[in-house]
């Protein structure tokens, strides 16, 4: 039954963040998780209902393939260097619309995409709304870094106060490696107090390529609630 639940809340919080906020002729970013999925699922509908002419970026594989699955205009940075709308997912959102994001391994390319927006909507269902980042999401903040350096990065990490965990590939021997060639650092930082001072000092460390700490970027977040209803911060 909560697994129903939770699909529910991710289904209807996607498709509210679609239908209150695309519009034609738009340039979209498209993030990744299972809840983008459902809000791919009605851009492609809306797109061919109304013709609205849409073109949408990729932040990764998975949402690469997703834009070619439901016939969507594909198109890149290069091109499209400003983007109208960036649609994601989170791992956690906090009371600030600050974000945990990572936890499928592409918030490097998800913050390029997400930077060079114009507005950026979170999607998610109830477990990941927090107020404050780290209370739900336990798996800590993922931090990608150079593969050469992750020793002395891992035991900088260890002097923050974090508890660094290299992620392991599921269905191969070794670590996991980014879509960037990267090792991923999954750091557990518990109840993160002050999430921009955590991440200004992440980003000084040489070897880190970036976290999935998301701040100050999100306009509203949409999150799908038990009884079917959206929340919308």
């Amino acid at each position: 039954m909560t697994e129903d639940l939770i699909e529910l809340g991710k289904k209807k919080a996607a498709e509210k963040a679609v239908e209150d906020n695309v519009k034609k002729n738009m340039i979209l970013g498209i993030g990744s998780g299972s809840t983008v999925v459902y809000a791919v699922k009605k851009i492609a509908e809306l797109n061919k209902k109304n013709d609205l002419n849409l073109k949408c970026i990729p932040s990764s594989f998975q949402a690469y393939q997703l834009i070619l699955e439901n016939e969507l205009n594909l198109t890149s940075l290069d091109q499209h260097p400003e983007i109208d709308l960036d649609i994601d997912g989170a791992d956690e959102v906090d009371k600030d619309l600050n974000l945990i994001k990572g936890g499928g391994g592409c918030h490097v390319q998800e913050k390029i995409i997400a930077s060079n927006s114009k507005k950026i909507i979170i999607i998610a269902d109830f477990r990941k709304n927090s107020e404050k980042l780290g209370q739900n999401w336990k798996k800590g903040v993922p931090i990608e870094v150079i593969p050469m350096a992750y020793v002395p990065v891992r035991q900088k990490l260890e002097k923050l106060g974090g508890k660094p965990k290299l992620r392991m590939a599921q269905s191969k021997m070794g670590p996991l490696v980014s879509d960037n060639g990267n090792f991923i650092i999954d750091t557990d930082f518990g109840i993160i107090e002050n999430p921009v001072l955590l991440n200004e000092k992440l980003l000084t460390i040489p070897g880190v390529v970036d976290t999935g700490l998301f701040i100050g970027l999100t306009s509203k977040a949409y999150i799908g609630q038990k009884d079917g209803s959206v929340l919308i911060l």
